[in-house]
């Protein structure tokens, strides 16, 4: 439940969920592989699993709860490097048991990964004389990440006609981009989703190239794009100015 990975859920938010889903009788999967791509001030990560168990009875001991993390968010893999787990909490013993089935049938992941894994698992304790320089590390990469999602939502904002929220955590902006009616014909008798057609005419010109909203599910009557915020600081500003040029011209050209 990372909500395209830009909201971050709040405590009561995530006890909201869990009274809903054990009073619906759900099994609860929870997505947090973002969990350390925290930058909105007053935004803390909350687990599922720890949220779940300090509401004590009868949640802690009945609700189910598998929890996901991957090292291929977060700031470790960047994104490249594919390794994660998953982990249950009051699984019924049946389904585990089939769990455990398809997972001793199924292919290792590559070692390089599994390495990574356990770094992430274990990462130097402060009594390790790599502990200073892995923290220096881990807080420059979270930090230029944080500094990235500020830059995106400012230069956006200023931009006429597109409105980017708060990149609270995760790797991606969600802006709003209003079309003209004309642009939003034009795409109907292309027989493409608006904001799909403002996509492809952005690729086509600029060699840009974003994820329309249309496949997230969005208000009706409103167009969105998808864009990560990870290019390096000095291609990510000449790329959302382009990103804001584009959109003024192509608003220009359907008015």
């Amino acid at each position: 439940s990372h909500a395209h990975g830009r909201q971050v859920q709040t405590r009561e938010c995530i006890e909201a969920v869990i009274r809903f889903a054990f009073e619906e009788g759900l099994f609860l999967l929870a997505d947090e592989v973002y969990q350390d791509n925290v930058y909105a001030e007053g935004s803390q990560f909350h687990s599922f699993k720890k949220v779940l168990t300090e509401m004590g009875l009868p949640y802690a001991a009945q609700q189910e709860l598998a929890s996901f993390h991957s090292v291929s968010k977060g700031f470790m893999g960047e994104c490249g490097f594919r390794g994660g787990y998953v982990e249950v909490v009051n699984m019924d013993a049946a389904v585990q048991q089939q769990m455990q089935k398809l997972r001793s049938v199924r292919l290792c992941p590559p070692t390089p990964g599994q390495v990574l894994l356990d770094a992430v698992l274990s990462p130097p304790a402060p009594s390790d004389p790599s502990f200073a320089q892995f923290q220096a590390e881990k807080r420059a990469v979270l930090a230029e990440l944080a500094a990235k999602a500020k830059l995106t939502e400012q230069v956006f904002n200023e931009a006429p006609g597109i409105h980017c929220n708060p990149v609270q955590g995760a790797m991606y902006s969600f802006p709003r981009v209003q079309l003209p009616p004309r642009a939003v014909q034009r795409a109907q008798e292309l027989g493409l989703a608006p904001d799909t057609f403002f996509c492809m005419r952005l690729l086509e010109e600029t060699g840009i190239c974003v994820v329309p909203g249309s496949g997230f599910g969005q208000r009706e009557g409103t167009y969105h794009f998808r864009m990560t915020i990870l290019p390096p600081m000095e291609k990510l500003r000449p790329l959302l100015e382009r990103l804001s040029q584009f959109h003024a011209k192509f608003t220009r050209e359907y008015s």
